[in-house]
């Protein structure tokens, strides 16, 4: 019965050394492993049998990208302000064995070489250059410690400020300063606004006065060609009026020298009627005769001639 006890205990005790030897490695992780207190090799992901009592895993290391918040830090700008930032970093390892021997805690490392080259890089600044220029802080951030984690096999993915946060009083006036900006800005819109406004007024307007004015010239066009054809269809009918007259006194005239000459009426019969027309003409007081000084010389002989023609007719 006791050698099976003792067989018992060493089997227990085989089983656990075999277990102590076995070391799983999950993907994303390596295992930093020492023999006899010195480095040996890195235990990638997967199964992996060590020696126990000899070999031991040093650290477990995460091949993931990480991320380092650090917390707002205090900075003095460069006309003297406190402001306070905060940062936060993006980091990977790469090679694990400098990880753990060039540092005993690159996370630290990474934290404090961020705060100290912030503040330098911050310091050489003024509060309106930091507020404005957070990407160029992340780019010297960046280059600086990148270098300095090199020796640690760390590479730095990116580093961000999250938070620039300047004095109370400060923040108060760029505050008031932003609305006065706004208000300006404003300002500027409404009165370009009431200019566009009022170059719409007075374009219209303007078009306005064109159309009337041309509807105007259009009216008085018009009236004028009408006028114009009044006139030319009243002077037409006066011309066939006049036309009309002179063609029928033509006729009466033509008809009593035929008659004159059918009857032998000779010129004193002619100074006869001239006599008789004149005197009909006379007799209306609306008439009034202007005789030339030959005309009235003649008036005697044409008296005498018209005495004589009596006496003959009596005859």
């Amino acid at each position: 019965m006791p050698w099976m006890f003792i067989t018992a205990i060493l089997l227990l005790f085989a089983l656990l050394i075999l277990l102590t030897s076995i070391k799983v490695v999950n993907t994303g992780q390596v295992f930093v492993l020492e023999r006899f207190g010195q480095y040996y090799k890195t235990l990638n992901p997967g199964w992996h049998v060590i020696l126990p009592f000899v070999d031991y895993v040093r650290r477990k290391i995460s091949m993931k990208q990480q991320i380092l918040d650090i917390q707002p830090q205090t900075v003095i700008t460069k006309d003297n302000v406190n402001i306070s930032v905060d940062n936060v970093i993006f980091y990977q390892v790469l090679n694990p064995k400098d990880a753990v021997y060039n540092i005993e805690n690159y996370v630290s490392g990474i934290m404090y070489a961020t705060i100290t080259n912030m503040r330098n890089i911050i310091g050489d600044m003024s509060l309106d250059e930091v507020l404005a220029g957070r990407d160029q802080i992340n780019m010297k951030l960046l280059h600086i410690v990148d270098a300095i984690t090199d020796a640690y096999g760390i590479k730095l993915l990116s580093v961000e400020i999250k938070n620039i946060l300047p004095p109370a009083e400060i923040q108060n006036a760029m505050e008031k300063q932003m609305k006065a900006e706004r208000e300006k800005r404003a300002a500027i819109l409404i009165a370009e606004g009431d200019r566009e406004s009022s170059i719409a007024r007075a374009e219209g307007e303007k078009r306005s006065n064109i159309l009337r004015a041309e509807a105007e010239k259009e009216k008085n066009i018009r009236l004028a060609e009408g006028l114009k054809e009044s006139q030319l269809l009243e002077a037409e009918g006066k011309a066939k009026a006049i036309e009309t007259i002179a063609n029928a006194e033509a006729e009466a005239i033509r008809k009593v020298n035929t008659s004159i000459i059918e009857s032998g009426t000779d010129a004193r019969i002619i100074a006869l009627k001239q006599v008789e027309a004149l005197k009909e003409l006379s007799l209306n007081p609306a008439n009034k005769l202007i005789l030339p000084v030959d005309a009235l010389s003649s008036l005697g002989s044409i008296a005498a001639m018209a005495d004589v023609i009596g006496e003959q007719r009596k005859s």
